[in-house]
């Protein structure tokens, strides 16, 4: 007679899985890794060897959204030939595609009329891979530049990425257009507008975004 198989341990997507579920669920985060386990049938041990806490598993699930989102990315051939402009636009299409197929998810856990950067707890760890990602490319842009004087400052630029990302997801969550077409144009408006200050030429692009959130905040 064959012995039986152990049950598979956990993953960590096996886990954010699980919470995502249970929270949609029962309409509340799960209470604790006690009840949490013990609800989908897993061992604690288990759970702390992946996560130390609820929280830190709440934390990686907006990195494994930004994780997979560069995943894709990196899967598409002609990602590495973009300019930066390009891979920045690239990203927030992606992600907030990816975050289309969860929104039931995202609304719960930020809540539908709230502001995001009331949830820095949970999206910590997103603000430092989106910080990350955003000084890396103007790291790679400066490198490229002879004359120290028209570099940029990758702390400002990265700091400006997740504000734009902060704005962006707020206008997401209250977005009702068919396919979330306002957000799409709200991310490439938003985007041409930072790449144009960076290069000095911002004047058009900043008043017609600025036009396009006047009609969206009045209409």
């Amino acid at each position: 007679m064959s012995a039986k198989r152990k049950p598979a341990k956990p993953t960590k997507k096996s886990l954010i899985t699980a919470y995502m579920t249970q929270s949609l669920e029962e309409d509340r985060f799960p209470a604790s890794v006690f009840k949490f386990c013990r609800e989908n049938k897993i061992e604690e041990a288990d759970f702390y060897a992946l996560f130390g806490s609820m929280e830190s598993l709440q934390k990686e699930i907006w990195i494994y959204f930004f994780d997979e989102t560069k995943n894709l990315l990196e899967k598409d051939k002609a990602y590495a030939g973009y300019g930066n402009r390009e891979r920045m636009l690239s990203l927030y299409f992606t992600f907030f595609e990816l975050l289309g197929l969860n929104r039931s998810y995202v609304l719960f856990a930020l809540g539908q009329s709230a502001e995001p950067t009331q949830h820095l707890g949970q999206l910590k760890g997103l603000r430092r891979s989106i910080k990350m990602f955003a000084r890396e490319l103007i790291e790679d842009a400066n490198a490229e530049k002879n004359v120290k004087i028209t570099r940029h400052n990758p702390e400002i630029f990265s700091e400006g990425a997740w504000l734009q990302l902060a704005f962006l997801l707020k206008f997401w969550i209250q977005d009702d257009s068919p396919g979330f077409e306002k957000t799409d144009v709200a991310i490439e408006k938003s985007v041409n507008t930072i790449f144009d200050i960076f290069d000095n030429t911002p004047l058009e692009r900043v008043l017609d975004f600025g036009k396009f959130l006047f009609k969206e905040r009045f209409a």
